[in-house]
């Protein structure tokens, strides 16, 4: 029931005459929203049970699994799903281009998954690898429902992007609860429920798209295969750059530290996940609407505007976070990891500066500079590299948080002062000496742990929010009331 009455809410809204593009990024991101923020609090709410019924070395191997997985896909495709989702965007309306970039996508992507499943065995023929089968179905169902999920971007068929992830949130939810509670499979429960959401996803996409239909393999061009390769293998060392960024401090840990100090960073590193991926979701509209109009009369000031709008949320989002996880915390999380506690506001105010960076990346993209989006992507990448190694054995987890922390921030400074060379983002005057406030203040309180001093932290934090995204949440508030009436006529 409740699916149903999301469906009709995202079906209301896509048929909204909606020709502003400011408008269009907001639509599309509701959309969205609708369909991804399913996942991620699904993926939050299962904590309990995560941290309940395994160990921290169970959680801990998973969450390396997890990370391997994210590692390879984008290798073994060469970033194919980018280039599909930007060719496609300057194809739409055009059948038989579509039909064109949709058959050599699935000959690229067949040969691929093809090289790759051969050469896993005879690597794991000679090395021993737990989960082998799980692991290799994981990565096969991750290949495709990754590329479906571009290819309906790129149709600009955010609706049926958003039941997708509501699918997959769904089988998450019930496949977890069935392995891990009644089967009692512990880790490889886990994996097979990752899987399986992903193979539903890609199911659903595939039918749903008919892009069944758009097969046809004598289509197959050499040459737009150069040309798609052309724009996305730059984005192969940006994507395991990203990865180094962001989970290579796994790897390090579980070596240096075991797999159950990994177990407890996975769990630190959740929280502030829930901010990077509420960005990821705007930022699958925004790269959209930054490929539509990165030629546009007012491009400068069109992305100052939603520059300014977006960091204030964020940021507003992610001191919040701070202010409310003395409270959350204990709630969700078992007391045998309680030591993740420390490590979360390093960590939240990493995925702050990655707010900056995604929002840079897009422009970057829709220019076609691959190029230098990966540049930037590996000096974060040999940061965050050289300050894990030389701090994790005295300081342990919080040099994999502050090595995040870090690498973030130079890959920040380095991307707005490139793209100034290009293009002039305008920021509103104190925003930045008024964020560094607040965030002294909420970390200040976090680590006092003193129940008068996080409520007074968090009414704060929430007054200055208001204060600060009082423009957007009144012309929010509008705009919802507007579409309210107009559901009201249609009933």
């Amino acid at each position: 029931m409740v699916v149903f009455c999301i469906y009709l809410l995202v079906v209301l809204l896509e048929r909204l005459e909606v020709m502003d593009k400011k408008k269009q990024l907001v639509k599309n991101t509701i959309i969205i929203f609708i369909g991804k923020v399913c996942t991620q609090l699904i993926s939050f709410f299962l904590l309990p049970l995560y941290t309940g019924y395994l160990a921290t070395k169970d959680y801990g191997i998973v969450d390396l699994i997890t990370t391997y997985v994210t590692l390879l896909v984008p290798i073994i495709t060469l970033e194919l799903e980018m280039s599909i989702f930007r060719y496609l965007v300057d194809s739409r309306g055009k059948e038989k281009e579509e039909k064109k970039l949709i058959s050599n996508n699935f000959f690229i992507l067949g040969y691929s998954l093809l090289s790759f499943v051969i050469l896993y065995f005879i690597v794991t023929c000679f090395w021993k690898l737990n989960y082998r089968f799980l692991i290799l179905f994981d990565i096969f169902v991750c290949v495709l429902s990754g590329n479906f999920l571009q290819v309906a971007r790129g149709f600009g068929r955010t609706v049926d992007y958003a039941i997708s992830c509501i699918i997959t949130g769904v089988v998450t939810i019930l496949s977890n609860i069935f392995l891990i509670v009644f089967c009692d499979m512990g880790a490889s429960g886990m994996i097979i429920s990752m899987a399986l959401a992903n193979l539903m996803c890609a199911l659903y996409l595939f039918i749903r798209l008919k892009l069944y239909k758009k097969i046809d393999f004598s289509l197959v061009d050499k040459k737009l295969i150069k040309g798609m390769y052309k724009y996305s293998i730059p984005l192969v060392p940006n994507g395991i750059s990203w990865w180094i960024v962001n989970v290579s401090d796994r790897t390090i840990i579980s070596y240096v530290l075991g797999v159950g100090a990994n177990g407890l960073y996975a769990v630190s590193n959740k929280f502030p996940t829930i901010l990077s991926s509420l960005l990821g979701i705007f930022n699958l509209s925004w790269s959209e609407s930054a490929a539509l109009h990165i030629n546009s009369k007012d491009r400068d000031q069109f992305f100052s505007d939603v520059s300014n709008t977006v960091v204030k949320l964020f940021t507003s989002l992610g001191v919040g976070m701070i202010a409310c996880m003395p409270f959350i915390f204990p709630l969700l999380i078992n007391t045998k990891y309680n030591d993740a506690y420390f490590y979360i506001p390093i960590l939240v105010l990493a995925a702050v500066f990655n707010v900056i960076i995604c929002l840079y990346s897009a422009i970057y993209i829709a220019w076609k500079k691959t190029g230098e989006v990966a540049i930037t992507t590996v000096i974060g990448a040999v940061v965050n590299i050289l300050v894990n190694v030389v701090f994790i054995r005295y300081i342990g987890l919080y040099a994999a948080s502050l090595s995040t922390a870090i690498s973030y921030f130079v890959m920040m400074v380095y991307r707005h002062v490139d793209l100034k060379k290009h293009m002039k983002i305008q920021y509103e005057p104190f925003l930045l000496i008024k964020t560094i406030g607040i965030f002294f203040l909420a970390i200040f309180a976090y680590y006092q742990q003193n129940l008068v001093f996080n409520i007074i932290s968090l009414v704060v934090v929430v007054l200055y929010a208001f204060i600060l995204n009082k423009q957007f949440l009144l012309v929010s508030s509008k705009s919802v009331i507007k579409k309210l009436g107009l559901l009201k006529r249609h009933i």
